[in-house]
């Protein structure tokens, strides 16, 4: 591409500005596809630069073709600014491109919550940015809204139902060819979802007014992306798959205390049709040209928070090397990859990448912890070699938890122009100290050029025979594996549970039903214990499981530590207050 990156990075020009210049000389996406190796009969346009995939067309045709190189992009354990890993993913993909490898890209769609609010849109950044950003940004093809909108149906549903067993008799229910499913208002399990974080609607009633105004009772927003259904698009492998899944999904609980699911509240079909737009991945492409599926949402620290198995499973029969994202640190998105999807998609990597930064590693040396919106404290500005020395302990610890699963890690330290020869000599030290790869990669200021030491880095790593293997066995009970991931990944000294998810737990695992569900921690992403303020590698500490939450339909576990919840809030400092349209050009400014 003719864009020269010493015109834009290196003027300090913003993410957005970057994009747009190189949008300037996008081809159509067909031809991003047809180099893929799909076919027309393949591709779904939406527009000239975008399209989704007829995952179902394609797969049938490239079954018996041999996989790629699957390599998931993790990181260390971040600050609240992030530390660069989408920017990673495609700053690898392009520098594998560079090598003249046929090479993609999964990483998962963005949610309004943090692009509206302090994290950005997680399209990457610098010369390494997935285009174009804005439509990536604001909606994409719709998958978000599809989810939502199956999702709300279904609360609707059930509310509705609720109404009508409450307010007439079992002759009038019949006429209506229902049956009483007596659902107990005090275990309703589902609430309502929006993309956007609003902690103004964690807690709400709804139905106020009269007898026609709905059941009247406690409910809930959580951010859409923590939709069960977000789960089952990243986990199911068809239609069929899908709809069977969504019947499953338990929506409440009868006073008798058996489930009610969506398939007995007759909506199960409904909801299925909502989200048959969104079965397919989307096709974009990197700033030099190269294919990203975008397909499932983010926030491992609340969801599954991985690129969907078709996006994975598609793309590893049409590229020679494939790169995949998990959300937040190995903890977090990489033990859920490692020990969730990689076990239900029966796909084996070949290759991890640690993404790790001296800005966190001076956060996790007793730095004070940045803050979107405020100033970066002075210590992140000078070379401070002793902060950044104390904090390897966080990224040897993350570096540990992926050598456990036998995959060969890779570690990338994101490069900044604040970073001194001594602070990046520290930390090739430490890492090789423990026989794995490291590079420096100046992916962001450079796109693919930058990232040619770590293209050849992940393929000497690629090229090791895997000993891969899973933490634990699914034959341990629900509480077995919660303390086995405590101690194993995070490094706890054990596990307190709240008398309630206890109680959850049991049950859960007294359910034949349940035999072979995952485990999905709900965790903070910005420690290794359940306190986000507990920085560099904790010790001493136990784990405290206040809640387990049933997701049938997606068939995990979900115990949920500490104080997190499924919905953010939104900062005092918001993006959306930087955002706006360009009236004479109608382009949207101000993205990150």
């Amino acid at each position: 591409m003719a864009l020269d990156y010493r015109d834009y990075t290196l003027k300090g020009a913003k993410d957005y500005e970057i994009a747009e210049a190189a949008e300037e000389e996008l081809a159509p996406i067909a031809e991003v596809a047809h180099r893929l190796g799909l076919l027309d009969e393949e591709i779904l346009p939406h527009g000239r630069f975008i399209a989704k995939i007829d995952y179902a067309a394609a797969m049938e045709r490239l079954r018996s073709r041999p996989n790629g190189k699957y390599i998931d992009v993790t990181a260390i354990t971040p600050t609240p600014l992030g530390e660069g890993k989408s920017t990673t993913t495609i700053g690898l993909t392009q520098g594998l491109g560079k090598r003249g490898l046929k090479v993609s890209a999964a990483i998962r769609q963005p949610s309004g919550g943090p692009t509206m609010n302090v994290k950005g849109s997680a399209a990457g950044g610098g010369m390494s940015q997935c285009l174009p950003l804005a439509a990536f940004s604001l909606g994409l093809t719709g998958d978000i809204n599809a989810v939502m909108n199956a999702h709300n149906l279904g609360m609707v549903a059930l509310n509705a139902r609720m109404t009508h067993e409450f307010n007439y008799g079992d002759a009038y229910l019949a006429s209506k060819g229902l049956r009483r499913l007596d659902i107990d208002p005090n275990r309703v399990e589902f609430g309502f979802i929006m993309d956007f974080a609003a902690q103004c609607l964690r807690k709400i009633v709804v139905g106020l007014g009269g007898k026609k105004d709905g059941f009247l009772m406690e409910s809930r927003f959580d951010i859409a992306v923590s939709s069960e259904i977000m789960a089952i698009l990243a986990m199911a492998t068809d239609i069929k798959d899908t709809r069977e899944r969504i019947g499953r999904i338990v929506m409440a609980y009868g006073r008798d205390g058996k489930p009610v699911t969506a398939e007995d509240l007759e909506v199960a079909g409904a909801m299925a049709a909502w989200t048959l737009s969104a079965l397919n991945p989307n096709l974009l492409r990197t700033m030099e040209g190269q294919p990203v599926l975008v397909h499932a949402g983010p926030f491992a620290n609340i969801a599954l928070g991985q690129s969907s198995i078709v996006a994975d499973k598609l793309a590893l029969k049409l590229a020679d090397y494939h790169v995949t994202e998990s959300g937040f640190g190995a903890d977090i998105g990489f033990e859920k990859f490692w020990n969730l999807k990689c076990r239900l998609s029966g796909l084996i990597p070949d290759a991890a990448v640690l993404v790790a930064t001296a800005r966190a590693l001076k956060c996790h040396g007793g730095a004070p912890i940045p803050r979107p919106g405020n100033p970066l404290p002075p210590e992140y500005g000078v070379p401070n070699p002793a902060l950044v020395e104390k904090g390897m302990d966080n990224l040897i610890h993350h570096l540990k938890i992926i050598q456990k699963s036998g995959i060969s890690p890779v570690v990338c330290v994101n490069s900044f122009a604040a970073d001194s020869p001594e602070e990046l000599a520290i930390i090739k030290r430490g890492v090789e100290a423990l026989g794995a790869r490291v590079t420096v990669s100046d992916h962001w200021l450079k796109g693919g050029e930058g990232a040619l030491e770590l293209a050849d880095a992940v393929q000497d790593a690629c090229r090791e025979k895997s000993d891969f293997r899973f933490l634990y066995r699914c034959s341990l009970s629900f509480r077995e594996r919660i303390e086995t991931i405590a101690k194993e990944v995070y490094g706890a000294d054990g596990v307190d549970f709240a008398p309630e998810a206890l109680a959850k737990l049991q049950s859960y695992g007294e359910d034949p039903k349940t035999d072979g569900f995952g485990v999905c921690m709900v965790k903070t992403h910005l420690s290794l214990s359940g306190d986000p303020n507990l920085k560099g590698v904790p010790k001493g500490f136990r784990l405290f499981v206040r809640d387990a939450l049933l997701y049938a339909g997606a068939g995990l576990v979900a115990p949920v530590v500490g104080s997190i919840s499924l919905m953010p809030g939104t900062s005092s400092d918001p993006a959306y207050r930087k955002v706006d349209v360009d009236l004479a050009t109608g382009k949207t400014r101000g993205l990150f």
